[in-house]
């Protein structure tokens, strides 16, 4: 017989149950509830440039329909900082973006009824290019909810327990997760598994521990689950007692770049999630932030998820009193524009809009999203016809180039990874996919690969500054992006073609194209056997000074070009087509030839008809580095 109040439950229940019935026969929805719907879809809307026609008048028109209807909600309007240009210097700034949410209806019929000037495009959610998460195919069919199990595990490090780590257990279903506490414990819900059906365990710490993979793992819900974490000192010696630099930057050979160049008066932007700067690698090199999601001057300076602090530290770490990391660049001025968490298209906008105001050499930009965007492009097109180069992560899906890194306006950098750089019961280890070069180089399974790559750099098991003053082991493009980043603050700062007397001093389009020239050019080849995962190689941030003529001493760098080849290392600077600079002596020193580079004056002795010889050969063996013949 039932309870007294199992009847009176059972009543309830029929009776929301009959109400329910009735109300979905009506149309409507019980009351008192909320019915779950889709929301309405973020847009931007703006126009685009046509020659011969001003559009800011329909724009205001526009913008006032658009505030008036009541199906819309105009959320911001993102006005240019300078209506003459950020560096006002005459030329248009791009137009007003208006930001609205609407039903995806009302935005289709928006874009047909404005033709080709107005552009109406989604407003898409930005990912930040972390570290790659594993993923395991799931079951198709459905589960037992009779089945689960609970289970707690502690996570361990030499000193005692970790806190803040993720664990995620991996089974049939679906992924289930948590974050251990002060004790380093953390009890997880397993919904529709038995100990038998999980595949493995990831453990994922903060900072300061190498990540681990446990395959097949010996779970037991009765007892104490222990895993524990090795140091990153246990493979990195003398990690915490010296200046560190990463297996990235020796891939690179910036410990045989002179130390002489730092990248002093360089500035490079880092669109991501903030930076710490009570980090001691890097709170010296920040300059400047703001919080383009909060819009604010102030906020930028914590760094919860530690993303741009990771990539800030392999831009232009300065280790001090010999210790922590040491970047690319450690004199360049970093720029922060914090993004992450909740950055959609229109905060790139302001981020990229508040870089060129705030005349930064290099943007790095380690976000992405699948589809591409009309009105990013513009401004991004706009920031290098001012000289500002925008360098991109490559994604991590492991499919087609993400946008912005598909954009023909920006240099594209997918990840490698190489063995030996890491434990092998770490998830770093589960990334690795063949081939591999004799020299242990592999292309990853997460980075996104296709024809706009331009170059590779070190993403695997990267160590780099981690909020508040720790380091971390990341695996992404984006911090394979940081690494040309830094090259390219290094080649700005030092190399001849870029100083105030070379031919691309000046800020403009050419110098952006003659910058991305130089670390293509300086790209080894690595044979992974598809060459749009890699696209001209890994560069050697010496071949970025590599001499035409070994043995010459170039004027302005005299005590740089001795330092070098008193080690064994030749000093170059490769320059435009056919130009010349002046030796110690006095007499031209002939640079090498570069491919479309511009006009200049003939190498004395040499014939024009040389000189084209030359440009096809180097022509001839790029194309051949490349794949393509």
């Amino acid at each position: 017989m039932p309870s007294k109040r199992e009847e009176q439950e059972s009543k309830t229940s029929a009776g929301r149950s009959s109400g329910e019935k009735a109300t979905r026969e009506r149309g409507g929805s019980p009351e008192g509830d909320s019915v779950l719907s889709s929301r309405m879809g973020q847009f931007l809307i703006s126009t685009r440039p046509v020659p011969g026609v001003h559009p800011l008048a329909g724009l205001d028109l526009l913008e006032q329909n658009l505030r008036s209807d009541p199906e819309v909600q105009v959320v911001d309007v993102l006005t240019p900082r300078s209506a003459t240009g950020a560096f006002g210097n005459g030329r248009s700034g791009s137009q007003r973006v208006i930001v609205a949410r609407m039903r995806e209806d009302k935005a289709a019929r928006l874009a047909q009824e404005g033709g080709y000037q107005v552009i109406v495009e989604r407003d898409h959610a930005l990912t930040y290019a972390h570290t790659a998460v594993p993923s395991l195919p799931l079951d198709a069919g459905g589960f037992n909810q009779a089945n689960g199990f609970t289970i707690n595990i502690t996570v361990m490090g030499d000193d005692g327990p970790v806190e803040g780590a993720l664990v995620r257990i991996f089974g049939s279903l679906f992924p289930t997760q948590g974050v251990t506490g002060r004790q380093g414990r953390v009890e997880l819900n397993v919904i529709g598994e038995s100990p038998s059906t999980i595949h493995a365990v990831y453990v994922k710490p903060q900072s300061d521990f190498w990540s681990i993979w446990v395959p097949q793992p010996t779970l037991n819900p009765e007892g104490p689950n222990v895993i524990s974490l090795k140091d990153l000192g246990a493979t990195l010696p003398n990690f915490s007692s010296q200046q560190f630099i990463g297996w990235g930057q020796r891939a690179m050979h910036l410990d045989s770049v002179p130390s002489a160049f730092r990248g002093k008066g360089v500035k490079v932007a880092i669109i991501d999630s903030g930076a710490a700067t009570t980090h001691r690698s890097i709170k010296r090199q920040v300059k400047a932030g703001y919080d383009v999601v909060a819009k604010s001057q102030e906020g930028w300076e914590e760094d919860a998820i530690g993303h741009g602090t990771h990539c800030a530290g392999i831009i232009a770490g300065n280790a001090e009193n010999s210790e922590g990391m040491r970047g690319f660049a450690p004199e360049a001025e970093i720029i922060v524009c914090k993004l992450f968490p909740g950055g959609r298209y229109s905060s790139l906008l302001d981020a990229l809009e508040f870089c060129i105001g705030q005349r930064a050499d290099v943007i790095n930009l380690s976000l992405g999203a699948a589809e591409p965007s009309a009105i990013i492009e513009q401004k991004i097109f706009q920031a290098t016809q001012m000289g500002i180069a925008c360098i991109a992560a490559a994604g991590n899906s492991g499919g087609p180039v993400q946008y912005p890194a598909s954009s023909p306006n920006v240099l594209a950098v997918a990840a490698i990874g190489k063995q030996g750089e890491f434990p092998p019961d770490s998830y770093h280890a589960l990334t690795a996919r063949p081939p591999l070069t004799p020299q242990g180089f592999f292309s990853p399974n997460f980075t996104c690969f296709g024809p706009s790559i331009a170059v590779c750099a070190p993403g695997v098991a990267v160590v780099s500054s981690a909020p508040p003053d720790n380091f971390a082991a990341w695996d992404s493009t984006a911090v394979a992006a940081a690494h040309i980043s830094g090259l390219a603050a290094l080649i700005l700062a030092h190399h001849p073609d870029f100083q105030a007397q070379g031919m691309f001093g000046a800020r403009n389009l050419q110098r952006v194209d003659r910058l991305f020239q130089i670390i293509r050019q300086c790209g080894q080849p690595l044979n992974l056997g598809d060459p749009m995962r890699t696209g001209a190689g890994l560069p050697d941030a010496t071949r970025a000074f590599l001499p035409a003529e070994v043995g010459r001493t170039m004027a302005a760098f005299p005590e740089v070009s001795h330092g070098l080849q008193s080690r064994g290392a030749p000093y170059f600077a490769a320059a435009p087509f056919g130009g010349y600079a002046p030796a110690a002596s006095g007499q031209p020193f002939p640079y090498a030839p570069i491919w479309g580079a511009g006009p200049g004056p003939w190498a004395s002795g040499q014939l024009p008809e040389s000189m084209w010889l030359l440009a096809f050969q180097q022509l001839k063996t790029a194309m051949q580095s490349a794949g393509l013949l």
